[in-house]
């Protein structure tokens, strides 16, 4: 019998739990300082579906008002002894990042190109009345210099969305595409207590900042900040 884990967290006590998935009951399995949510799984793999994926975030976020967990990601599948030996392992790092995310929630800001960035490198006078091989090399100089313009652009943005939120984030995780139209998708550790002003803050840079387009998510629970990695063949056990 192999254990489908949901995620980590401090021990609590729950009264009641939504089922997992696959409609599989949920419960608390104790291992030292943490409790762990798990269903009892009679199978090699866990089957990609809706409903599964909706199942696994549900049993995440039923916590999330009371406790901050730690989630695992979806389809992780473990023996009981394998999992005692990954907590008894890791027992410092997991109680490090249970810290970090003590109290918080992650809020999600994506920042797309609201105009056009195919034409942001000037032509020069005469350009596309060379040659073949001429109009190659410019074609790829201005390509060079775009990819150069917008990487610097996508650099600035990122220090002024962390600028503009100073003080609300306790980390954050950042990924730029400057060669995309998704320029810029963040996730922000905030805590509760300062989830509007958060907001507040993310729609005055929104005011500021026309030529972008924000979306903005959550409060979810730290996916991006858990930092929880199984050693085993089995975490991938999905179909």
């Amino acid at each position: 019998m192999k254990l489908y884990v949901y995620f980590l967290t401090e021990n609590i006590t729950l009264d009641q739990l939504p089922p997992g998935i696959s409609d599989l009951a949920v419960r608390i399995l104790t291992i030292d300082d943490f409790a762990v949510l798990v269903s009892d799984f009679d199978s090699d793999a866990v089957t990609i579906t809706r409903e599964n994926a909706l199942a696994h975030a549900a049993v995440v976020r039923s916590v999330l008002d009371r406790t901050t967990p730690l989630p695992f990601r979806f389809g992780t599948l473990v023996t009981e002894q394998q999992l005692r030996s990954y907590i008894a392992a890791h027992k410092p790092s997991l109680k490090t990042n249970l810290d970090l995310v003590r109290g918080c929630v992650e809020m999600s800001v994506k920042i797309i190109w609201n105009v056009s960035q195919d034409d942001d490198v000037e032509r020069e006078p005469g350009e596309g009345k060379q040659g073949i091989g001429a109009r190659f090399l410019q074609d790829k100089r201005r390509e060079i210099l775009g990819d150069e313009r917008r990487a610097a652009q996508a650099a600035e943005i990122s220090t002024w969305l962390r600028e503009s939120v100073v003080g609300l984030v306790r980390d954050e995780q950042v990924t730029t595409r400057p060669s995309e139209k998704l320029l810029l998708a963040a996730a922000h550790l905030v805590e509760r207590t300062k989830i509007k002003q958060y907001r507040n803050r993310i729609a005055e840079a929104r005011a500021k900042r026309p030529e972008l387009r924000f979306l903005l998510s959550g409060p979810w629970p730290p996916y991006s900040f858990a930092n929880i990695e199984l050693e085993f063949k089995s975490q991938f056990g999905v179909s």
